[in-house]
């Protein structure tokens, strides 16, 4: 079973995410900010990471840097998730590290394929 850590700070949109994950049969790690979710990251070796964008504090993409250049984490795969998609913010998001997005409000149809296609690849 894959073990999947979200990093989200709105309960509504944790709420969902891991409503979704947990009936796609994956299980499902919580961090409300993204020190904790570093920290989780680091202890658990998740298979795959859903990282808010917009978080208190530390943002997602800092936190996803911090993971990619850490030799224990750095190969964990990392989704950003963000309402704000904008000009520019894809390139930001691939360029810290993430290896896809997914738009906010999710999609649920999309935001599973996307995670189910990223978890299988080699």
């Amino acid at each position: 079973m894959y073990k999947i850590l979200v990093v989200e700070d709105n309960a509504s949109n944790m709420k969902l995410t891991v409503f979704l994950l947990e009936n796609a049969g994956y299980s499902v790690l919580k961090a409300l900010d993204a020190e904790t979710g570093i920290e989780l990251a680091i202890r658990e070796q998740p298979d795959l990471i859903l990282m808010d964008v917009q978080l208190p504090g530390m943002d997602g993409l800092q936190a996803t840097r911090i993971l990619k250049l850490n030799p224990h984490t750095q190969q964990i795969k990392i989704i950003a998730m963000t309402a704000l998609v904008m000009a520019g913010d894809r390139e930001k998001i691939i360029a810290a590290g993430c290896n896809g997005y997914v738009p906010k409000p999710i999609q649920y149809k999309e935001f599973l394929k996307l995670v189910t296609d990223l978890l299988n690849k080699a």
